[in-house]
């Protein structure tokens, strides 16, 4: 009677992990397709004002792309325990795309983000530190062997991976453009895309904590 108690308990639970995280893929590849893929077209019309930071920007975003991709076979526990071997090397490969995304990413924000405005270049170089910093602790748990530790720092680091999607859908919403100029608003949805699900994430972390 117990054991059936706990599967009708966890039953919703799964459907829920499973839902936020078909929704999680489809934003994503809807910000893949629409916001990135036409970028490696190399055609100046679509480049614009990232023409002349054209490999910078190539860069962030293949970085971007394969940790977006990666992340969600990291977190598949089925997939991590089948095949650990493969999920050690998707693991450093992902680290080393954020590291290739983040350099990209601070040359752009001291470069063509500056032209926009200081606001927007500290914005843009905010986000990237607390990328480097999430992905480089999940690196260094995992390495002192403090698994759990490292499946958080995980947990945050996709979070802050997942950043840039989230920004381009707050911004794409009708009441935020109404709120001013991108100059006004960029900044404040930029550090809304990654703190704010930080501290919802961080609020996951300690309430599933043993």
């Amino acid at each position: 009677m117990k054991e059936s108690s706990t599967f009708k308990l966890s039953k919703p639970k799964s459907y829920v992990y499973v839902v936020g995280w078909v929704f999680l893929i489809v934003l994503a590849g809807k910000f893949i397709i629409n916001d990135a893929l036409p970028y490696f077209g190399f055609n100046k019309e679509v480049l614009g004002r990232w023409w002349n930071y054209k490999w910078s920007l190539i860069g962030h975003i293949s970085g971007g792309f394969l940790a977006l991709v990666i992340g969600p076979f990291q977190f598949w526990k089925a997939f991590r325990n089948n095949y650990l071997t493969t999920h050690r090397w998707l693991g450093r490969i992902y680290l080393m795309a954020i590291v290739v995304a983040t350099v990209s990413s601070t040359y752009l924000a001291w470069t063509s983000a500056l032209k926009i405005h200081w606001t927007w270049a500290v914005a843009l170089q905010a986000l990237a530190f607390a990328w480097i910093v999430t992905a480089s602790m999940a690196y260094i748990s995992v390495r002192r062997k403090r698994i759990q530790q490292h499946k958080d720092w995980m947990i945050r680091s996709y979070v802050v991976t997942f950043g840039f999607v989230t920004f381009r859908f707050l911004d794409g919403l009708p009441f935020v453009e109404n709120l001013g100029d991108f100059i006004e608003t960029g900044p404040t949805t930029i550090w809304v895309s990654f703190a704010i699900p930080l501290l919802i994430a961080e609020i996951f972390i300690s309430w599933n904590r043993e």
